[in-house]
């Protein structure tokens, strides 16, 4: 897959406006604050395809980039206690309507910052991918603002907390130095490759 060539096409607030899902679509899905655009932006090597913001939870919307024949997703950011009551509730039904629209999902990289592990809701997100037979992998974000001493005890911490750990992919991933991401292409490739 030619990644340098993804470009952003749309951005939905309500799970009515979208299309069908004729094309496979790779899902990106978090915490707000845990890296997603900056994830992405190292992922297709351009640094203002998704909007890097210093204040969590801005993005909104749904975003859809594309690659070929491949759709990109970017769901709203979830957690985030700073955005009003009614938007969280938004952003909530947002995520849970797309998960329940039949869409074409090929795989779901749910990111996890790797220094906290995983929150509540993140595990929540877990079991409900494993209950939904939803394919996923996760991916430790901000593994370069982790000390190397404390890295392993990390991913022990968070292998013994994820449900099924043994059974789902956990790469560390670092938007600043590019660790991970020669690992999460090979996998989107694979299961793109795979339809």
């Amino acid at each position: 897959m030619r990644y340098f060539n993804a470009k952003f096409i749309t951005s939905y607030a309500f799970i009515e406006q979208m299309p069908q899902s004729d094309n496979i679509e790779i899902v990106f899905a978090g915490r707000s604050n845990v890296g997603k655009s900056s994830m992405i932006n190292k992922l297709f090597n351009k640094k203002n395809l998704a909007r890097v913001s210093s204040v969590p939870g801005k993005t909104a919307t749904i975003n859809f980039y594309a690659v070929d024949d491949v759709n990109f997703v970017d769901l709203p950011g979830y957690g985030y206690a700073k955005v009003s009551k009614s938007e969280q509730k938004r952003f909530k039904k947002l995520i849970e309507d797309y998960f329940k629209a039949n869409r074409n999902i090929g795989l779901i990289i749910l990111l996890i910052d790797m220094r906290h592990g995983p929150s509540t809701l993140d595990l929540k997100m877990v079991n409900f991918f494993v209950d939904a037979e939803l394919p996923f992998i996760i991916l430790l974000t901000k593994s370069d603002k982790i000390k190397k001493s404390q890295r392993d005890k990390m991913l022990k911490i968070i292998k013994s907390e994820l449900p099924f750990s043994d059974q789902i992919e956990q790469i560390p991933f670092s938007s600043q130095t590019g660790e991970g991401v020669d690992k999460l292409r090979e996998l989107i490739d694979y299961v793109c490759n795979d339809e």
